[in-house]
């Protein structure tokens, strides 16, 4: 099941997605709300949180764990950018970090939630 995408009307685990939604939003808007000098980490946040947006809405849309392991890449890869990019040290850096943590933990929840608890219905004896 790990390669299939399932369509379903509404997942609890959806919520976690919701969450990296949001994130997402806050991310995009905050070039604005904090006014970034460097325009590598503006191209970087904004690119970013577009792809986690998308990301997350078609998770939310139809669910695969591919579309979850994209969203821990891509909250690590806002945990680096601010080093790769060269906007480390600045109020940038601390938004993209947050952000990353806070997506790529969401995403591992979800994985381990989806693949790995017991399903609330007990086989019959």
């Amino acid at each position: 099941m790990s390669g299939t995408t399932k369509i379903s009307k509404w997942r609890s685990e959806s919520i976690l997605d919701i969450y990296n939604l949001s994130f997402a939003a806050f991310l995009f808007i905050s070039p604005w709300l904090f006014a970034y000098a460097q325009e590598n980490a503006r191209i970087d946040i904004l690119v970013s949180s577009a792809a986690v947006a998308v990301t997350a809405i078609s998770a939310i849309l139809a669910y695969a764990n591919w579309k979850e392991w994209l969203n821990v890449l891509l909250g690590a890869w806002l945990i680096v950018s601010p080093w790769v990019l060269g906007f480390a040290h600045t109020r940038a850096m601390h938004f993209s970090i947050g952000i990353g943590i806070a997506v790529a933990f969401m995403a591992v929840i979800e994985l381990l939630v989806v693949n790995y608890l017991p399903t609330a219905n007990p086989p019959s004896a």
